[in-house]
């Protein structure tokens, strides 16, 4: 069974939500386009830009991992890393007195999907 589907749906979800925010921020900052040096939308716009920039590439090598035979067991945890490893970074980077151990944490967890992904794609064609 095929799930990266499933979790690229949530995701999909996760990133209206981010986007809502960004929008209300611009809204209350009354910035159409940058920041316009306002720090509540300067946070928003990061971390939905972070967000943008992470997800769409970590998918698609999990969902290369996957089309590969990855066990589905695995294939479930590296999603789960990742999805905790988002929302942990978005909630960091969101606090306006940030705890740099939630960004990180999010970060490592992100870099990790991304190197196990890419290990487990490279090992499927070498056995």
């Amino acid at each position: 069974m095929i799930v990266v589907p499933a979790y690229a749906a949530i995701f999909a979800l996760l990133f209206v939500i981010l986007s809502a925010r960004t929008i209300m921020a611009r809204r209350s900052a009354k910035v159409a386009l940058g920041t316009g040096n306002d720090k509540r939308l300067e946070r928003a716009a990061r971390v939905h830009s972070n967000f943008a920039e992470y997800v769409p590439f970590t998918l698609l090598l999990i969902s290369f991992a996957e089309q590969r035979g990855t066990n589905q067991l695995i294939i479930n945890l590296i999603c789960a890393v990742f999805l905790f490893g988002r929302m942990l970074h978005a909630w960091g980077v969101s606090q306006e007195q940030e705890n740099f151990r939630y960004r990180v944490a999010g970060m490592m967890m992100t870099f990790a999907t991304i190197g196990i992904s890419a290990a487990t794609i490279i090992y499927s064609y070498i056995i």
